[in-house]
């Protein structure tokens, strides 16, 4: 049986964090050639994008595959598409490059060490390889579907916890750095002074499997104000880390670590190299569930890193919301160039109204798991993905957008069908 009584901490990191930095700046490049497909009327469901980025001082480098509409390929001056030595024709950078500088603007960095203005930018991207294409683009094992763009494993997760039917550690340490973001951005007094550059983390203590209070909070924070000291900073800070909390009590005897070690005034990538996909545990469940291994930022969709551990989040919240457990966990595996999934895995945790056999049945019975099926389900086949870069791409509000479509409750009633049938066949 689970532990009842017990800590649990968490940690998230801020969208001015230099791994953060370059998932927000590869998550604007899928968008970019989201947007680009539609603008141009290309189907969405031929674009492919790989994108990395790295940072350091004043300096970015993108690299990856892409499959991207033509109006993003270098021209010579008679109009006509440059190739490269292979025959593959060579990406246009300026696009791209503006694609990242507004994001590292809107992040806020106008630092001497790095600036949304004066970073150098190189864009390394290149043509998709074809041996992955063929697979992608037709499955082994469906007809005229796509099949998984990478073999893997992914996980999904949802449980009671919270009102978004997330851990609650990795819940309040996300909310912690979007409200002093949103201050930061909007220049209310002293917290207008705080650099982009922040990682926050909380304890909680559990009682009969129920969080009850905040038993510690760390958080270390940039500010551009060279006289700061920790106190200065908790100061400041400690009304929005309370705001965040709302009613989750903190302890009496709570430890409070707030830039324990003192100044922090040089962040972001000046200070710290950043990488995409550093930062998966954070983007996920704060390590209250498995991960499967695969970042997300950067990729399209037919890449089951990313579609499929949305497609496992979005199957384990509506279980959740079914109330068909209160706690549970899915893995789905796959193979490069197969549509289907190789296996269905549910574990609720000793909390399952029926047994995981009979909802893995209903599961591959409410939705299509495939690649397509998984795209189509979820609309996923837009600029969508910027939003996702910082503060985990579940928990989030479903957007108008389309965004965090994968966070909806729709597909309650379809999960409720298929396990009556299931039970009764």
């Amino acid at each position: 049986m689970a532990r009842q009584n017990y800590v649990f901490t968490s940690e998230s990191v801020s969208e001015g964090h230099p791994d953060k930095v370059c998932d927000r700046i590869s998550d604007e490049i899928v968008d970019l050639v989201y947007r680009e497909a539609k603008k141009t009327g290309v189907d969405p469901w031929t674009v492919r994008v790989a994108a990395e980025t790295l940072t350091t001082t004043n300096r970015v480098v993108i690299a990856g595959e892409v499959r991207v509409p033509e109006t993003l390929f270098k021209k010579d001056k008679s109009g006509t598409i440059v190739k490269d030595a292979a025959g593959n024709p060579v990406i246009a950078p300026g696009r791209f490059r503006s694609a990242a500088r507004r994001a590292i603007r809107d992040i806020g960095y106008e630092q001497d060490g790095f600036h949304w203005k004066t970073a150098k930018i190189d864009v390394l991207l290149h043509a998709q390889s074809a041996d992955i294409a063929q697979g992608v683009d037709n499955s082994s094992d469906r007809q005229g579907e796509e099949g998984a763009g990478d073999q893997g494993i992914m996980f999904g997760y949802a449980c009671t916890e919270t009102p978004d039917l997330m851990p609650a550690p990795i819940y309040y340490s996300h909310k912690i750095l979007e409200l002093l973001a949103t201050a930061r951005k909007t220049g209310e007094g002293d917290v207008g002074k705080l650099g982009p550059d922040a990682k926050s983390q909380v304890t909680v203590r559990y009682e009969d499997g129920v969080p009850v209070e905040v038993a510690s909070i760390v958080l270390s924070t940039q500010h551009l104000d060279e006289s700061w000291d920790s106190a200065k900073v908790r100061q400041v800070v400690e009304p929005y880390i309370r705001e965040a909390l709302g009613d989750l009590p903190i302890s009496a005897d709570c430890d409070w670590h707030i830039n324990p070690t003192g100044k922090f005034v040089i962040g972001g990538p000046d200070g710290d190299a950043g990488l995409t996909g550093r930062k998966i545990v954070v983007d996920t469940y704060g390590g209250a569930a498995p991960h499967g291994g695969g970042a997300f930022s950067g990729k399209d969709t037919t890449k089951v890193d990313r579609s499929a551990a949305y497609a496992a989040r979005y199957l384990a919240k509506n279980v959740v919301a079914a109330k068909l457990a209160t706690r549970c966990t899915i893995q789905l595996a796959y193979a490069i160039g197969v549509a289907q999934p190789l296996s269905v895995y549910v574990d609720t945790h000793g909390t399952g109204k029926v047994h995981e056999s009979v909802l893995e049945e209903a599961i591959r019975e409410a939705m299509d798991l495939s690649p397509t099926g998984i795209r189509r389900q979820l609309d996923l086949n837009k600029p969508i993905y910027a939003k996702t870069a910082a503060y985990g791409h579940f928990g989030r509000k479903p957007a108008r957008t389309g965004a965090f479509s994968w966070e909806r409750t729709d597909l309650v009633k379809a999960l409720k069908d298929a396990v009556k049938a299931a039970k009764t066949a």
